[in-house]
């Protein structure tokens, strides 16, 4: 009697461990797999700010060229006439 339990208490002592073991082996399998989303995660991230400062370079540029040509172009536009209208001192005079 007292072996029979002793083997019980042997039995359900290796099933506690080999349990504990698949759990462990759950745990590591599940870890990695977490550890490889974050990574691809974060790579994903970097490649949408390499996108985004791309799009800002790009901008930056496209808007100093339009400013440069604007500035080309605003040197030859002619001045407007001070108090124009074409009345002298900008009022008129019969009134």
């Amino acid at each position: 009697k007292l072996s029979k339990e002793m083997a019980e208490k042997a039995t359900r002592e290796l099933e506690k461990m080999q349990l504990q073991e698949k759990a462990e082996v759950k745990y590591k399998e599940w870890l990695k797999k977490k550890r490889a989303e974050e990574a691809e995660k974060k790579k994903k991230e970097k490649e949408k700010e390499k996108e985004r400062e791309a799009e800002l370079q790009e901008k930056k540029t496209r808007s100093e060229k339009i400013f440069q040509e604007w500035l080309q172009n605003a040197r030859n536009k002619p001045r407007p006439v001070l108090n124009g209208y074409g009345f002298p001192h900008g009022m008129s005079t019969g009134l």
